[in-house]
């Protein structure tokens, strides 16, 4: 059942969701671009999953699952899309290090970047939070505004886009309705929730794979499971005592 607050938006004459509204859903806000997070999610997951070996049972119902939910997205295009992919292909053939030499951009997903404001506080500074050195009062040393100017240099540096990426136009409120009655998961914020902890599945899989499916080191000694066979360890039943004359 879809989030009273949705619905409401969907009726209203704007025509695309505002990106940070409330879904309805406690903590669950309305996702800026959820198509490109979406795509972007599952074609990471089904390129993790194609490592597993094909035998494995999470890998065939995962990916078929994912697969389908993929389709479903990939198959409701926003207005305008067309005038963006021929630019972003631009950027793609501009950039083969990063993107691949000859790639279609229909076949590249980027996840959307969001802007967000940085706390001062998440930062790190010789292994502690700026918050913390606060208590600091007065002028540091030459040596402490020398630490910290690399420190500001190395942090501008990481946070700099290597390449600038266009995030795609926006789906519109009866679009975003379409693909989550495709999927039938609940709202496609909740789905993306659920695509981001199947990512993250995956890698731990991935991880513990060689205690999963891979032959162990040392064989186990000849009969070591027989215990756990049925009807080795019991006997046929005893015989009935015979009737006395």
């Amino acid at each position: 059942m879809r989030s009273m607050t949705r619905l409401l938006a969907a009726v209203k004459s704007e025509p695309f969701l505002t990106a940070g509204n409330p879904t309805g859903l406690t903590g669950l806000l309305t996702h800026p671009a959820p198509r490109s997070q979406l795509l972007y999610l599952y074609s990471s997951t089904l390129a993790k999953l194609a490592k597993l070996p094909e035998h494995s049972v999470y890998r065939q119902s995962t990916e078929a699952i994912t697969k389908q939910r993929f389709d479903a997205v990939n198959s409701v295009q926003p207005p305008g899309y067309e005038e963006w992919a021929q630019r972003a292909q631009k950027n793609v053939d501009n950039h083969p290090e990063v993107f691949g030499k000859g790639r279609d951009v229909r076949k590249v997903y980027v996840p959307a970047r969001l802007v967000s404001e940085v706390d001062e506080q998440d930062m790190e500074w010789d292994g502690k939070g700026v918050g913390q050195l606060k208590s600091m009062e007065g002028s540091r040393t030459d040596e402490e505004k020398a630490k910290r100017a690399q420190v500001m240099e190395k942090y501008v540096t990481t946070q700099a886009d290597p390449v600038p990426w266009e995030n795609e136009p926006p789906l519109e409120a009866t679009q975003v309705a379409e693909i989550e009655n495709k999927i039938g998961a609940g709202l496609i914020e909740e789905v993306i929730e659920v695509a981001e902890g199947e990512n993250k599945l995956v890698d731990t899989i991935l991880e513990a794979r060689s205690d999963r499916w891979e032959e162990l080191e040392e064989k186990a000694p000849q009969g070591q499971w027989e215990y756990f066979t049925r009807d080795q360890h019991t006997p046929g039943t005893q015989e009935p005592p015979k009737a006395k004359n």
